[in-house]
């Protein structure tokens, strides 16, 4: 049985950190993740002593790039920090929020039987997640998008993903190029909620996104809501609960007790196809999903 070595290394705190080791198909495979609280020289050295010595690195806690359907820029910072890099692919799990995060609402109606037409979903980002946005658009959800409210701090949501497709356009051009702080939160400012735009929470019977961003900014009372997710942990399933969620979906599935990124799901299929993430079509990790017969994981909480 080969091995394999995945790297998670993020922006986020390392009050986050996890090691964990799975089988999959023919390979064992050792995750690590490594937060380095904000720290940018952190990060990047990091990157430096593990480059050659580890199969993949998945980034956590920021994107490397903005997206919004066929469109996508490089943001700036992250580009600088990651261009030590000689010999590790690193990947941000763009792709698979782009093909598998699409699939999975339709797998919540066909095989979890969820009841999702007319539902209004939240999402705390459209860009961070439009394949997700589009799926739950396709079974019949109203959309709430929260690029402005959350990201911009611009009290307006957006209700229409061509409308999102439209100002992305204009906008991404701008955002990529804004300092790291602004476009997320990194360090200790995950660890702090600040409620923002609740009148959002409280029309949404869906709230989608990543795990900070809702964090970041939901109330305590989210009664009844249905989250729609990546990495969480045990001590975030029990904040969920004691808030009044009714239930939980991690798109990426569960490993030793905690569901890894996108990220990292995405530099585990990176290292077992042994290509560079370029030339790995779409249809690749589509069929590798199939092939490990992966689903999404449901809570009732």
């Amino acid at each position: 049985m080969k091995s394999k070595t995945i790297v998670s290394v993020s922006l986020g705190s390392s009050l986050r950190n996890h090691q964990a080791e799975i089988e999959l198909m023919d390979f064992r495979i050792n995750i690590k993740r490594i937060g380095v609280d904000g720290d940018k020289k952190k990060f990047m050295q990091v990157l430096r002593e593990l480059d050659g010595k580890v199969d993949a690195f998945g980034l956590g806690g920021a994107d490397l790039y903005l997206r919004a359907g066929r469109y996508k820029y490089q943001v700036v910072d992250i580009a600088k920090m990651v261009s030590v890099l000689e010999k590790t692919p690193i990947v941000d799990g763009g792709e698979l929020k782009e093909t598998w995060e699409r699939k999975v609402p339709q797998i919540l109606v066909e095989k979890e039987k969820l009841d999702l037409q007319g539902k209004t979903a939240l999402f705390m980002s459209g860009m961070d997640r439009y394949g997700l946005a589009e799926g739950l658009s396709q079974q019949g959800c109203r959309l709430l998008i929260g690029d402005m409210p959350f990201a911009l701090g611009i009290p307006i949501p957006l209700t229409r993903l061509s409308t999102l497709r439209f100002l992305s356009i204009i906008m991404m051009p701008v955002l990529r190029r804004l300092p790291l702080k602004v476009l997320y939160p990194t360090g200790k400012s995950q660890e702090t909620r600040v409620t923002r735009s609740l009148h959002l929470f409280k029309r949404a019977d869906i709230v989608a996104g990543d795990f900070l961003y809702i964090n970041r900014f939901m109330p305590d009372d989210m009664k009844g809501k249905i989250i729609i997710t990546n990495t969480v942990t045990n001590n975030d399933i029990e904040t969920l609960r004691k808030f009044g969620v009714k239930i939980l979906v991690t798109t990426t599935p569960e490993m030793n007790g905690r569901s890894f990124g996108a990220n990292v799901l995405q530099a585990i299929f990176v290292s077992i196809l042994e290509k560079h993430p370029d030339k790995i079509l779409p249809e690749e990790y589509l069929q590798l999903m199939n092939t490990l017969k992966i689903q999404p994981r449901l809570l009732y909480l």
